[in-house]
Order: structure tokens, then C-alpha cells, then sequence
């Protein structure tokens, strides 16, 4: 995988957790299993049915939150949320949940995704003297949620929801109410489960990926549904009652969801959009053995993403696997200009080749994808310095052709090395002495039946939920 600025970045990771007795504790931890979607900053809003307390900050979950911080977070409803920056916009006012205070009390909201039409929202609202605070597409929610005149919350959220394009996994907390919602493509996962307190009584979580489920002791239920609104709230006033939920289709399924979630995004022990990760990048190295027949001495996975597709691979084509690259999960910042040169540096700080093992050996190499191509150039350029013979990289998705502007931080198109140069020529720019991609109808065999967006393969974009970035 591309491990510097020129890789995919899922902008973040969304949680809600609804009737647990230590709910800021629980967001906390289902946002440390979803640490690897959003990096940059952290939040946690938690209700107590009396008001919203909301504590964020840019680093790590474990950064952001102590105990003592935890501790003062005391309520039986939590929303949280992790982020991914874009570049120069890394200010507090950027991280999430938002939070405001309206005709109808207090509202915080976290988002995963990206809504297309939220400049043209922002610059209306701005006209009529709206006054923002953050760069982020997700503020112009409350905007139109504080504006509606509907009498009850879940009827303003409905008609906001309806006015926003794009890509939406949103969790929503009131002081006594929680909201999930997602977009009727189902572009971003989010998925339902639940939890058994002490005393007996039950609450509901909600969260991007179910890894996160396994942590807290959460079973899970189902996904929520493309274009459809889950409402949670107590079913008494007493502190140890039980939650329920209603669900409302506020717009007609359509769904499309994200295939990079299955090649990249996604932790392998999760399940997203009803499939386990782990198997379906493993068929995908299967459908790639299909159709790339070499011959070699091993093949070698580009951690960690790449790991399972060469695990399928190697079962597939009959050669062994071998960790020929090794990961260094602690890896800080460089501390050089951002030149060539600190690109190499953090390349070379990240994965570390095990020569014995792969000198004067005929090696495949998988990895999940090829962005601007700069990190799989220094790879191979690592691989070559500890002798290995002959280099052959196989990518476990198609040519990545296309931006994403569904709530991915991908270059623009004239930006991405596979939309500008042949195949032979990005093999050449690489060094490799091969270069192999997935099929498109490979990618189709590999992740099953349901049909997905894969508009940064195919250039075939949603209708009418186009947008620039």
C-alpha cells in the first residue's frame, strides 16, 4: 500500500452508543478498534438526558482521552467520532462531533462521508446570515436542522437529510434521543448491534465497522439500511430501563456501496455491507492468481492490507507465502522537509525487507492498490537493494482511473499515475519487472453479488451525486 501523503485516506469513523451506563467509556473504546480510518483527531459528545458535554481534540483516541477526562463525561447516550484531515485544515473547529445549541435544546452530530452539494448549501445559508465556524460539509446539518420549523427533531432531520447529496453515515445525539442515519447508496458502512448492562437492562451501539463491536462485548444485528433513519430512546424515564428503536425509510434504497471499503479502508476482522473483510480480500488474491499465472520462488504481501490477498494467492497458485516485508507499526513523523528524499525516508522507516530471505529470489509481490505509484516505487527500490532477482507486482484491484468524492481523500485524476500513463510505462516508473492489476470483472467475482460504486476504477459516477472535491 502507497503509505505516504498520496494514499487513500478514509476521512473518519463514526460510533453511538444509546442506554449503556458508562457510554463515554464504551465510545472510547470502539473508537480505539476504528483508530485506522481517521488519525488526525478525535471526539466525544455524551448525554446525560439533561445536557450534551462534548470533549474533542486533534491525536489519537488514547492521546485525546484519559481517564480523569473520561470520567467527567458521565451519560447514558454517547456519539464519537475519529477523523482524517485534509491538508491545512487541522484546526479544533475541524474535528467532531459538532455541536450547537438550538430552538429545540442541543444537538451533536458525527459524519462519515462527504456531501457533494455542500458548498452550494453553505453559500445559501451564508446569504440568508448563517454564520459557520469550521470548514467541515457536515456543519451545514445543523444549519438546516436549527432552521427547519418542523415541531420534532427527527421531522427536521428528515427534511435536512433530503436537501444533502453525497455520502452520509451520520450518528445524531439529542439529550435524550440518538439518530443513525445512512444514505439511501449506502456508500459508507454503518452497522447496529447490542449490549447487555450489569443490571440486566439493554442499549444499542452503532458503529462503522463491527470490529468494534468485538471490543466492547456488542452483538451484532444488522447494518442500517441505505436511505434508512434509526431512532433510539429510552422506553421509560428510569435510569434502568430499556432502549428501543424505530426505523423510518426516509428516501427509496439504491444501494451502491463502497468497494474500497473491502480493498483497503476496512479492518480484515470486520464485517461491513454483510461480508467478512478478511475472506473477501483473500478471494480477491484468488481471482488475481486466475489471472496472473507466473512462476516464482514465494510471494510476498506489502502489510498490512496486503497481507490476505496474498495469503489467496498463494493458495491459489500453489506458491508459498512468506513475510518478506516487515511492518513497523510505530512510525512517527519524518523529521526532513517533505522532499523526495523524507518520502523515501518514511518508505524505508515502514517496512523493512528480509534479505536472506528473498535474495536472489524471483518474487511476487501483492499490495492493495497504486495511487500516485511514488511508495510502490520505493518498495520495489527496497526489494531490489536486498537482491532479490526478479520483482513481479501484482495489485489486488483494478487501475485506479478516477477521484473519489464520496468522502475519500484521493488526488485529482491528473494526479493518479494509472489515468496518465499505459500500463507499461507506470511498470517502468515503478522498477518492477512485472506489473499486474484485477480485473474489473475479477474485482466483481471477488466481493460477491451486490453491485458497488467503483467509480475510482471506472469513472462511472453516481447520478446526480456528482461533486467536485
Amino acid at each position: 500500500m502507497d503509505l505516504d501523503i498520496s494514499k487513500w485516506k478514509e476521512k473518519c469513523a463514526v460510533v453511538g452508543i444509546y442506554n449503556a451506563h458508562n457510554a463515554s467509556v464504551l465510545a472510547y473504546y470502539s473508537l480505539f478498534a476504528m483508530q485506522h480510518r481517521g488519525q488526525e483527531a478525535s471526539g466525544i459528545a455524551v448525554s446525560d438526558s439533561e445536557k450534551i458535554a462534548v470533549y474533542k481534540k486533534n491525536g489519537l483516541v488514547t492521546d485525546v482521552f484519559t481517564p480523569e477526562i473520561l470520567a467527567e463525561l458521565e451519560g447514558y447516550a454517547a456519539i464519537g467520532h475519529n477523523r482524517y484531515s485534509t491538508a491545512g485544515k487541522e484546526s479544533a473547529n475541524e474535528c467532531q462531533p459538532i455541536f450547537a445549541r438550538y430552538s429545540l435544546g442541543a444537538i451533536a452530530i458525527a459524519h462519515n462521508g462527504n456531501l457533494t452539494n455542500a458548498d452550494s448549501i453553505r453559500d445559501n445559508l451564508t446569504k440568508e446570515g448563517s454564520i459557520f465556524q469550521s470548514h467541515l460539509d457536515t456543519e451545514v446539518l445543523i444549519h438546516l436542522i436549527a432552521k427547519s420549523h418542523y415541531p420534532h427533531l427527527y421531522e427536521r432531520i428528515r427534511e435536512s437529510i433530503c436537501q444533502i447529496d453525497g455520502a452520509y453515515a451520520l450518528v445524531i445525539l439529542s439529550r435524550t434521543k440518538m439518530f443513525a442515519i445512512r444514505d439511501p447508496y449506502g456508500l459508507r458502512p454503518l452497522s447496529l448491534g447490542k449490549i447487555e448492562n450489569d443490571d440486566g437492562t439493554q442499549g444499542y451501539v452503532v458503529a462503522s465497522e463491527t470490529s468494534a463491536f468485538d471490543l466492547i462485548g456488542a452483538q451484532y444485528i444488522r447494518d442500517v439500511e441505505p436511505g434508512e433513519m434509526l431512532i433510539f430512546e429510552k422506553t421509560s424515564i428510569n435510569a434502568t430501563t430499556n432502549a428501543t428503536f424505530k426505523s423510518y425509510m426516509f428516501a427509496m434504497p439504491k444501494p451502491k456501496p463502497c468497494v474500497f471499503e473491502f480493498i483497503y479502508f476496512a479492518r480484515p476482522d470486520s464485517v461491513v455491507f454483510g461480508s467478512n473483510v478478511y475472506e473477501v480480500r483473500k478471494n480477491l488474491g484468488i481471482q488475481l492468481a486466475k489471472e496472473h499465472k507466473l512462476k516464482a520462488d514465494m510471494v510476498i504481501p506489502v502489510p498490512d492490507s496486503g497481507v490476505a490477498a496474498a495469503i489467496g494467492y498463494s493458495k491459489e497458485s500453489g506458491i508459498s507465502f512468506e513475510l518478506g516485508l516487515i511492518r513497523n507499526h510505530y512510525v512517527g513523523r519524518t523529521f526532513i522537509e517533505p522532499t523526495q528524499q523524507a518520502r523515501e525516508l518514511k518508505v524505508r522507516l515502514k517496512l523493512n525487507p528480509v534479505e536472506n530471505l528473498i535474495k536472489d529470489k524471483d518474487i511476487i509481490v501483492i499490495d492493495d492498490s497504486v495511487v500516485r505509484g511514488t511508495t510502490s516505487k520505493q518498495i520495489i527500490k527496497i526489494l531490489r537493494n536486498a537482491g532479490a532477482r526478479n520483482i513481479y507486482l501484482l495489485i489486488s484491484s483494478p487501475p485506479t482511473i478516477s477521484a473519489c468524492y464520496y468522502g475519500v481523500d484521493t488526488p485529482e485524476s491528473s494526479q493518479l499515475i494509472c489515468a496518465n500513463h499505459s500500463l507499461d510505462e507506470v511498470r517502468d516508473y515503478i522498477g518492477a519487472d512485472y506489473l499486474g492489476f484485477l480485473s474489473l470483472e475479477g474485482l466483481k467475482k471477488g466481493v460477491g453479488k451486490e453491485e458497488y460504486c467503483q467509480a475510482c476504477f471506472d469513472g462511472k459516477y453516481i447520478d446526480g451525486v456528482y461533486g467536485t472535491q
